[in-house]
């Protein structure tokens, strides 16, 4: 079972939806011991940076979501949660978990698109991502293949963290992590076939972990 990490910051339940209609058991839950005894932990938000850390932290889930990890446990981050996945957010100026180096930054401001024309922030509709370093994550993906967005602060993670790029005025992370700890700018649950694509394959890498570690 995956769990999806309930810390009243939206959307865990379009997750939940999305993984139903793919047949994987999954929970919300912010119980430790649930979460101890999945296979995977999913991370996902919709809200402000500081907010989310202030009901992470007073809740016990930041500390317990590094002891977790830390220990192994694979863990999928999604839009906020790919975002406070860092050290710090310039939104709220706040101290995200650290759960791997960068921050998270705000998109600058008079963007222009290869014409020339203003683009706007908040970053939101369907866009693709150059994928810049092999995952399992991106089997059976295609290059052209697009992806849904809505954000308007994107992260900046440590060299070599980046595994895929998007175009919004400038090439941004979209993509970046290691090995069983990965994180999304981008929704998977909302991206259709490509997005649960990305959850099937999350899962299966999840299964394949637990099997091996028995």
């Amino acid at each position: 079972m995956l769990a999806i990490i309930d810390y009243k910051a939206g959307n865990q339940t379009s997750v939940k939806r999305a993984l139903d209609h793919l047949g994987i058991p999954s929970a919300i839950t912010s119980d430790r011991r649930v979460l101890e005894n999945s296979i995977g932990l999913i991370f996902p938000g919709v809200g402000a940076a500081g907010q989310a850390m202030g009901v992470l932290d007073s809740s016990g889930l930041s500390d317990s979501m590094r002891a977790l990890t830390g220990a192994g446990k694979p863990m999928l981050g999604i839009c906020l949660g790919c975002q406070i996945m860092l050290e710090r957010s310039e939104e709220n100026d706040a101290q995200t978990l650290g759960l791997l180096p960068g921050e998270t930054v705000a998109f600058p401001p008079n963007l222009n698109d290869f014409d020339g024309r203003p683009i706007r922030v908040p970053h939101m509709g369907w866009n693709t991502v150059r994928f810049i370093k092999r995952s399992p994550l991106w089997e059976n993906l295609k290059p052209t293949d697009q992806f849904y967005f809505v954000h308007s602060f994107y992260p900046n993670p440590a060299p070599g963290l980046a595994l895929g790029l998007t175009w919004h005025g400038q090439d941004f992370c979209s993509v970046y992590g290691r090995e069983g700890l990965w994180a999304l700018q981008f929704h998977p649950e909302k991206s259709g076939a490509p997005g649960l694509t990305i959850l099937e394959n999350y899962y299966r890498h999840c299964r394949e972990r637990a099997a091996r570690s028995r």
